[in-house]
């Protein structure tokens, strides 16, 4: 190949890489803002993802260091059942996890 075809192809992938990690820009996300509604309708992240990061959240305020993958699903099921309720759409959903661990600011 010649060297203009090389420069042509080296440019195009420079850009096609530049393009696709431009994509990927960080998002920061106040939790205590997620609400039932959007935390089941996916608008703000995957509710398993919440789910883990509040039971971090909680977990490092306690200062506890265990991790009960059963007790998360346990407890993600009984916040999505709260969550569920029409009365609860607008809640916090920080709020209805404290309900249902039992724990509190």
């Amino acid at each position: 190949m010649n060297r203009a075809v090389m420069s042509t192809i080296n440019i195009i992938i420079l850009i096609a890489f530049l393009a696709t990690t431009a994509g990927h820009a960080q998002v920061t996300i106040d939790v205590s803002k997620i609400t039932c509604d959007q935390y089941l309708s996916f608008k703000v992240a995957d509710p398993k993802d919440i789910g883990v990061w509040l039971s971090g959240y909680y977990h490092g305020k306690q200062g506890s260091t265990l991790f009960e993958p059963h007790r998360l699903k346990e407890i993600a099921d009984k916040v999505q059942s709260e969550c569920l309720a029409r009365q609860n759409a607008n809640l916090p959903v920080m709020q209805v996890f404290e309900k249902v661990v039992g724990t509190s600011k």
